[in-house]
């Protein structure tokens, strides 16, 4: 797995409430089937209905601890750098809580958690452009 994080992901209990307070920071965000993106440097924070993100990363939000409401995100080259890499985390102690599948999106993504419970995406987004070094850059949603 490369030393990189792509996208962050919190997990939101109202998004157009964690939007304006984003945008009250100045930051610009771009909003997309109730999920909000900002690019942030080499990489994206998103807000997502916490409901949503627990559900589609495979985790119980009910369990003793609960879900921390975020996510850490890696966005790969293929489906089957997805695969590798979320083989390689099972193999060295994560536990897998969505197996990799095609998405939504049309993309490609499986979800694990660390030993302390700390929810990874591992993802193949065709919509999001990765440069040489693997740095994400968000689409201009305006103009898809």
């Amino acid at each position: 797995m490369e030393q990189r994080v792509s996208l962050i992901t919190l997990g939101v209990a109202d998004v157009a409430r964690a939007r304006t307070f984003y945008e009250g920071l100045g930051w610009r965000g771009q909003e997309v089937s109730g999920t909000v993106f900002f690019q942030a440097g080499g990489l994206a924070l998103v807000l997502w209905g916490r409901d949503e993100l627990a559900r589609d990363g495979g985790i119980d939000d009910e369990r003793a601890g609960g879900f921390g409401g975020v996510a850490l995100a890696q966005n790969v080259r293929s489906p089957e750098e997805v695969d590798a890499v979320v083989d390689a985390a099972e193999r060295a102690g994560a536990t897998v809580t969505r197996p990799p599948e095609t998405t939504f999106y049309g993309g490609y993504a499986g979800y694990f958690t660390d030993p302390d419970g700390h929810v990874w995406e591992i993802a193949h987004n065709p919509g999001f452009t990765l440069a040489e070094d693997g740095s994400l850059v968000l689409p201009d949603f305006g103009a898809l």
